[in-house]
């Protein structure tokens, strides 16, 4: 019988960080200051520590307190998105949130896995994408590979492991959908 032997497990093996052990230190110190702090630093403050740690931010984004952006040089979020309380996005793959999009409070967004089928439990990664004018409901786990399109709605506490069609609304562990978001899709169809 095979059995886990996570002495031999190689970090390096499937990983590659994207920076330097000096970028990536000095990046865990800002966020420690400006990100994972509850103090309510300005939106404006953290847009800008993002840009100048390669993370491609547009105007008006909003990012609450205690946010913890794990490799801001593969993140990507589009204008006037906002980034709720206590979000957390593990992104060891790229990660974009669309414009307008909402990634609500304890959502947790995660790029990196394990093959549990390797006794050497490698790495693995893939990238999510939300969607422009998206919603990502409070503590949503989204996990890797995923895509959730367009105006698409997760609702709290639900789990996305595939990808969601866009201007719909899902909910449950998985995430199944439950109807379309906007009204006027129901009476097209209909």
């Amino acid at each position: 019988m095979t059995r886990m032997r996570l002495d031999r497990f190689d970090a390096s093996r499937n990983l590659d960080r994207g920076r330097s052990v000096f970028l990536e230190a000095l990046w865990y110190v800002c966020k420690m200051v400006f990100f994972l702090s509850a103090i309510p630093w300005p939106s404006g403050l953290k847009r800008g520590l993002l840009r100048v740690f390669g993370a491609k931010i547009g105007t008006g984004v909003v990012i609450k307190p205690r946010v913890n952006i794990h490799l801001p040089w593969r993140l990507e979020v589009g204008s006037h998105a906002w980034i709720g309380e206590e979000v957390f996005i593990l992104n060891f793959a790229s990660v974009r949130i669309g414009a307008h999009a909402c990634v609500s409070q304890r959502a947790f967004l995660c790029t990196g896995n394990h093959d549990f089928r390797d006794p050497e439990f490698a790495f693995r990664s893939g990238p999510i994408s939300v969607g422009d004018g998206a919603w990502v409901g409070a503590g949503v786990f989204v996990g890797p590979s995923v895509d959730i399109g367009d105006e698409a709605v997760v609702s709290a506490g639900s789990v996305v492991l595939k990808t969601l069609e866009g201007g719909m609304i899902y909910s449950g562990n998985p995430a199944i959908p439950k109807g379309r978001r906007w009204k006027e899709a129901e009476q097209k169809l209909g």
